[in-house]
């Protein structure tokens, strides 16, 4: 059963519910944690969501056990664990898996393989992913062991939460154009799954650096400001330099997926109130493209 632990260090009295709730735990985890085998305990006492906390108490908040989803099915393909902490992970996912599952693709996620992770270790665990990527972009993906970590790296602004992704694109860029920020409303225009540059759309920014360039191609870091689907995919199309590898948004070549991979993250962690950064390199299978890319004739 997880179970996080606080001491009330006001001088002024509060009550329990109001205390947790100003400190990440929502109303429906109260809720949970009431109906479905989870406890509040001051000082190693049963207390509820009205009694009086007093300086010095100290709070422990057993959380209930989440709704169970009976369609999800474990897998026990590997996963890559950059970071584990008690209540939160951090992965490095490969091109071509989802990080959560489909209606078509339900069995191979992220969400699968780590359901297999924590059933190998016999935790019941249920995994709630904070950072998506799609399918062919690599790289780190935030995942929460509970709703209440969910919540806590939910409510981080972009400026607590920040990732960074490594591109590579086509076409070369002005001495004028190596840095700048896309400030490019995005939308749809009908039920594809395409996305556009529309004025009407919803506000996107993206801001982003030229790293290197050659003959016909571009190395970009990027940073997301806003977090809309395929909004790096995008701004960069409406930039002029689609990404190698995206044959939605793009031109034709001979890469495999989307060259794009989140390398870089860095967070206040919610729960010990310290600053993390977490660096991961390039995928091999983008290592080697550029490589290809800058010499051409190897």
């Amino acid at each position: 059963m997880q179970y996080f632990k606080l001491i009330f260090k006001q001088k002024t009295p509060q009550q329990l519910g109001r205390f947790l709730m100003k400190n990440g735990f929502s109303h429906r985890a109260l809720t949970n944690s009431r109906h479905h085998g989870g406890m509040m305990l001051v000082n190693h006492k049963r207390r509820y969501s009205k009694y009086l906390l007093h300086e010095g108490d100290e709070v422990i908040f057993i959380v209930g056990r989440e709704k169970e989803n009976k369609w999800l099915k474990a897998s026990y393909n590997p996963i890559n664990i950059v970071l584990e902490e008690k209540d939160y992970l951090i992965l490095n996912k490969p091109a071509g898996v989802l990080s959560i599952p489909s209606r078509y693709e339900d069995s191979d996620a992220l969400v699968n393989r780590l359901l297999g992770y924590f059933d190998q270790k016999n935790i019941d665990i249920k995994p709630h992913v904070i950072t998506r990527l799609d399918r062919d972009t690599s790289g780190l993906v935030l995942i929460g062991k509970n709703a209440i970590a969910h919540a806590r790296f939910s409510e981080l602004g972009k400026d607590s939460l920040i990732k960074k992704y490594h591109a590579i694109v086509h076409g070369n860029f002005a001495e004028n154009e190596l840095k700048g920020i896309i400030d490019a409303p995005i939308g749809k225009k009908d039920n594809s799954t395409k996305h556009y540059v529309l004025a009407n759309g919803k506000a996107s920014r993206t801001k982003y650096r030229v790293l290197d360039q050659t003959k016909g191609a571009s190395l970009v870091e990027l940073q997301l400001f806003t977090g809309r689907t395929h909004q790096i995919r995008v701004h960069m199309n409406y930039l002029g330099h689609p990404l190698y590898g995206d044959h939605l948004y793009g031109v034709e070549d001979n890469f495999a997926r989307q060259a794009l991979n989140c390398f870089f993250l860095s967070y206040d962690d919610p729960f010990s109130n310290q600053k993390k950064e977490i660096k991961i390199p390039e995928p091999a299978d983008m290592k080697k493209l550029w490589k290809q890319l800058k010499n051409p004739s190897c």
